[in-house]
């Protein structure tokens, strides 16, 4: 069986690249502006971040939202023969392989697909569709293990294609075990919503705008929850035990404490409100 662990960011093993190779500008989320290439001003030497602890006050809520789904590890030591104890600085990786952005970009989108695929195969009893699911998975896998030449020519947006209508079938198989008629929210715009308390088992928030909603003590068992936007969005005490397609991203921009109880597979650093260390801290 497949697990989720070679996609999960150790930044240990990677060299700071998600500080480096993207641009981002001053908004909500960044404290100021950045271009693509330059390393940001709180990048230690040592390819660590200086104000890790602190990010959400010192104005980068986006740093913590962020996910490689350890593309980033697998850029440095896979595609370019790197090893733990001593990658190269971020901008000498950069002038040493000029296609390292590509092949990051790639790489990230491919592993996001992986994750998900590979929780369905987690998920799915034997039969058509899980063998379905897990041959997809199989050849994304392989995708993800190519040359950097064929990795900068990858087309994310066909990988998540292709998986999308397997992704969905799952979920309507998972959540076909709920009684009574499930709550339809795909793509809402949910922001603010004032849902204390409510019974959303099994519900179809794919894609939905959660933005600062009040979900606290919700039951969002088996709910669907690909693509869902949860930034500020109070957890305190929901029950998310099975929610599907959920990732340590999503959860890492809501706010959740040790009452909330959450779904195998992605850990949010609020997760029982200390460190874990079965997963890798970001930037330290």
């Amino acid at each position: 069986m497949p697990d989720r662990s070679a996609l999960r960011a150790d930044c240990g093993r990677c060299a700071g690249l998600c500080c480096v190779l993207p641009a981002f500008s001053r908004s909500a989320d960044f404290a100021f502006d950045k271009p693509a290439g330059m390393p940001c001003p709180n990048l230690r030497a040592d390819a660590r971040c200086r104000i890790h602890d602190e990010l959400v006050p010192r104005g980068f809520p986006g740093c913590v939202t962020f996910d490689c789904f350890g593309a980033g590890q697998r850029a440095v030591e896979v595609v370019f023969g790197q090893r733990p104890g001593g990658p190269p600085a971020p901008a000498d990786l950069l002038r040493e392989a000029p296609d390292l952005p590509g092949v990051l970009a790639a790489l990230r989108g491919v592993h996001e697909v992986l994750w998900h695929l590979t929780e369905a195969c987690e998920l799915l009893h034997p039969g058509r569709l899980r063998d379905e699911v897990a041959a997809l998975r199989a050849h994304v896998e392989e995708v993800a293990g190519a040359g950097r030449e064929e990795l900068v020519e990858v087309d994310v947006a066909a990988q998540r294609r292709a998986a999308g209508p397997l992704l969905e079938r799952t979920s309507r198989a998972l959540r076909a075990a709920v009684p009574g008629r499930l709550a339809r929210h795909r793509g809402a715009d949910l922001s603010g919503k004032r849902w204390r308390g409510a019974r959303l088992r099994g519900a179809d928030l794919r894609g939905a705008l959660l933005l600062g909603a009040d979900l606290r003590d919700a039951d969002l068992r088996l709910a669907d929850l690909l693509g869902a936007d949860l930034r500020a969005a109070d957890l305190r005490g929901a029950d998310l035990t099975g929610a599907l397609f959920l990732t340590t991203a999503q959860l890492d921009g809501a706010r959740g404490d040790a009452t909330t109880r959450l779904p195998a597979g992605p850990v949010p650093r609020w997760a029982d409100g200390r460190p874990r260390e079965d997963v890798p801290a970001h930037g330290v």
